[in-house]
């Protein structure tokens, strides 16, 4: 019961923090979505991200009733189940069918199948202490590979040189995020806490890096695309304006010979 006992004051404050930068990752696609709605449209979102980190947060949800008395990392992945639910359900709705279908697929295959084999297997196959130690490296292993993904923009990001579709913000807090609950990990005592933000933390450090490193670049092209522009926009303004002499040349031509004509039919 240490997460809320206060007699571990630091493992609390950091179980406290934990949830409220948590809390904040978890609101972080509102705009995402509001766009989403607006639009009538999913534009290309993908609805995975959103099927795993709901089947995460059952996952510890389930893990922390096992071990008991994990009040604080129940609480916010009750918000999380929630809130990714919320997401998932406005996803289906404004999604085209192709993708419908496909979110349906994944959300009964991991949230539905998986976490109901996982439930059922350990509840049966195991019990007590090896019960917890088992859910704890599934959420481990788990965790390992939500955290693996922003593998994909990472290399997104070295490839296009661009940090268009990783914002520093939501890179910051995720870091923020790793090391609180690493913290809080550590403080109780629980590697299948620990371990997996080390990881977190890792990949956070390394998207802010790549963001101080290419987060000029988007300003750079644009002021080359400008520049570009605009000696394009003069390269043209200057070939107006030699055709334009070459016309006043014709015409100033032709009227001194109509005048030279005239004078000689005269």
């Amino acid at each position: 019961m240490a997460g809320l006992s206060l007699d571990h004051p630091w493992a609390f404050t950091f179980g406290i923090l934990g949830n409220l930068i948590s809390f904040m990752v978890y609101l972080s696609p509102i705009p995402t979505f509001y766009r989403i709605y607006r639009k009538k449209s999913t534009e290309g979102f993908q609805s995975v991200p959103y099927v795993v980190a709901l089947f995460s947060a059952m996952l510890w949800i389930y893990y922390a009733f096992v071990k008991t008395n994990e009040y604080l990392l129940i609480t916010i992945n009750i918000f999380g189940c929630v809130i990714e639910t919320i997401y998932i359900v406005m996803y289906l709705i404004y999604a085209p069918r192709a993708a419908r279908v496909y979110a349906i697929k994944i959300f009964m295959l991991l949230n539905v199948g998986l976490f109901s084999l996982i439930v059922f297997s350990t509840l049966f196959l195991t019990k007590g202490h090896m019960r917890q130690k088992a859910l704890g490296w599934m959420c481990v292993g788990f965790a390992v590979s939500v955290f693996a993904a922003p593998l994909s923009i990472i290399r997104l990001v070295i490839t296009t040189k661009s940090v268009e579709f990783m914002p520093f913000s939501l890179s910051f807090f995720l870091t923020l995020s790793a090391v609180v609950w690493f913290s809080y990990g550590l403080l109780i005592k629980d590697i299948y806490v620990a371990i997996p933000n080390v990881l977190g933390f890792s990949f956070g450090v390394v998207q802010m890096v790549l963001y101080i490193i290419y987060k000029d670049v988007k300003v750079l092209k644009e002021e080359l695309k400008v520049s570009e522009e605009e000696e394009l926009a003069m390269s043209k303004l200057s070939e107006v304006k030699v055709d334009m002499k070459d016309l006043v040349g014709e015409a100033n031509g032709g009227e001194g010979m109509g005048k030279m004509g005239g004078t000689s039919l005269v």
